[in-house]
């Protein structure tokens, strides 16, 4: 039995004829996900779209994963398979409840972050945050990358162009011009890029893992950004100021982190109807500028 016969579908087309049943699974915005089982009783969790955005969004993910684990050191699932339209990958197990597995997380985040620093900003190729491709064209200098292809990209999108208006556009070029002035010079570092708590999970000894990459070489706090804006758990108040502690972040950091959010705000106005309340706080962001 399966209650997501779209990926059973697409697993048997895939040449996995041991998978016995699908349960879909829930926390993911842009994509069809579940957990496989296969004869032996092993579970898998497979992701598709039913209409893929591009024939190489499953295999720049795969990537990210892999890049993650190998450059950096964080845990991340064993891929089993990549199409363009199924990605199958070692099961994980959710990430428990407690504080010291956020003290290990930051620990973990903070190595990460440290040993991946690059000369320049971007990554190799092009790859997906959702269902909208993440531009990373190679740029020397991060106040450029980050207004270029993090902020300006998203202006063109329909549903950003109607949110933000005409005045809410000029803000944030006004804001973009003024980035060296506002945020600290930072060196590029491998960053997950989509950094949530639904993407932190846990391998089956206990250790942080993370899954659903859109990586690049960017700053640290993309990742910091995105985990402190999204209502973390409570579990994981003490991994902030450790992970500071750790970063030698300067005593500014908490009010940087709305300006380096925008780029997921815009990001999820582009591709959601509703979007949560996006368009607000990035209206309400914006408007000091």
């Amino acid at each position: 039995m399966t209650d997501a016969p779209l990926l059973l579908d697409r697993i048997r087309a895939a040449g996995m004829d041991d998978v016995v049943s699908v349960e879909a699974a829930t926390g993911g915005l842009a994509a069809e996900a579940g957990i496989a089982r296969r004869r032996d009783g092993t579970a898998l969790f497979v992701k598709t779209f039913p209409d893929p955005p591009g024939d190489d969004a499953f295999a720049t993910e795969a990537e990210g994963l892999t890049a993650l684990r190998a450059l950096g050191g964080i845990a991340t699932p064993d891929v089993i398979l990549a199409t363009e339209d199924l990605l199958v990958l070692e099961a994980l197990a959710p990430r428990p409840r407690d504080e010291a597995f956020w003290r290990d997380f930051a620990h973990a985040l903070a190595h990460h972050h440290t040993v991946t620093q690059h000369n320049r900003f971007g990554w190799h190729r092009d790859n997906w945050l959702g269902r909208r491709r993440q531009h990373n064209a190679w740029t020397d200098d991060g106040f450029v990358f980050f207004a270029e292809r993090r902020l300006l990209r998203w202006l063109d999108e329909p549903r950003v162009f109607a949110a933000l208006g005409d005045r809410g556009r000029a803000q944030l070029e006004r804001l973009c011009a003024r980035l060296p002035e506002i945020l600290p010079a930072s060196p590029a570092c491998l960053a997950h890029g989509d950094l949530w708590a639904q993407n932190v999970m846990a391998t089956a000894e206990g250790r942080p893992a993370l899954i659903d990459p859109a990586v690049s070489y960017t700053w640290a706090e993309v990742d910091l950004a995105h985990l402190w804006t999204t209502a973390p758990p409570a579990e994981s108040r003490g991994f902030f100021d450790l992970y500071a502690e750790l970063r030698g972040l300067d005593a500014g950091w908490r009010e940087r982190m709305p300006i380096i959010q925008l780029r997921q705000h815009l990001a999820v106005i582009a591709q959601f109807d509703p979007d949560w309340g996006a368009a607000d706080i990035a209206r309400e962001t914006l408007a000091r500028f």
